[in-house]
């Protein structure tokens, strides 16, 4: 069972709350950053004479597992073992800290790039280019995940909503979909839904290729502790290519 309490500093006493937001001030009167922390009773407790009873005994108060981050980040968060002299308030969990947990669980990537021209090989000014990415679930979605804390469970799922294609050249072309993969048999067949044709060759560019980055954009949906959301993700992925003139025989 997770609690969640506000403290200035790890282990330090603090009261309880229902917000994981609130700041302190200082004597200035500019608002300085507060510790959030979560407590889960551990279960078993220590051994008797366990350093982690901090000079107690078993039966005087309990052990608890503390969870700190820094107010609503969880970039960086901070676990240790603390002890308590009375069972710690419960309050309100806030269901969209847990969403964030429950992304920060996902491992989302930025798109496995396709393109014609390959990086390697090369490509002719004016022949339709091909852009896509692989579809798997850290790719390019669905991809699902959870976070409990205080008896509330948030669900997460992550899918691209687009991707951004900038082309090296000072130009973009934005997808909605993953594209279609490059297949022989199409020829000279522009893609039916994210393409690019160069209309200079790669070499008037400082490294002779094309610096091409896609950007995915993440959407986030949760739902959980009778609260619905939305949060954004980006990543990002980059290949080079080259892109010559086409050579004309007299």
């Amino acid at each position: 069972m997770f609690f969640c309490v506000d403290a200035n500093a790890p282990g330090e006493a603090g009261g309880t709350k229902s917000t994981s937001d609130d700041k302190s001030k200082n004597s200035s009167g500019a608002s300085t950053s507060r510790w959030n922390c979560t407590y889960n009773l551990a279960d078993p407790q220590p051994d008797a004479g366990s350093l982690d009873w901090e000079g107690h005994k078993p039966g005087d108060g309990a052990v608890y597992e503390q969870h700190c981050h820094m107010d609503n980040s969880t970039a960086m968060v901070i676990t240790r073992m603390v002890w308590a002299p009375r069972p710690l308030a419960a309050v309100q969990v806030d269901p969209s800290v847990l969403a964030q947990q429950a992304v920060d669980k996902m491992l989302l990537r930025g798109p496995q790039i396709g393109i014609t021209p390959k990086p390697g090989g090369k490509g002719v000014v004016g022949m339709p280019v091909y852009l896509w990415t692989a579809t798997g679930a850290e790719t390019y979605g669905p991809n699902t995940a959870s976070a409990s804390a205080g008896g509330v469970t948030v669900t997460a799922t992550a899918k691209v909503s687009k991707i951004v294609w900038s082309m090296g050249d000072g130009r973009s072309v934005t997808c909605t979909t993953a594209g279609t993969p490059y297949q022989a048999e199409f020829g000279k067949q522009p893609s039916p839904d994210c393409g690019y044709r160069y209309s200079q060759p790669s070499s008037t560019q400082p490294s002779g290729k094309y610096h091409v980055t896609a950007t995915s954009t993440w959407s986030i949906d949760w739902t959980g502790g009778g609260q619905t959301g939305q949060l954004t993700e980006t990543r990002t992925s980059a290949v080079d290519i080259t892109v010559a003139e086409v050579q004309v025989l007299n």
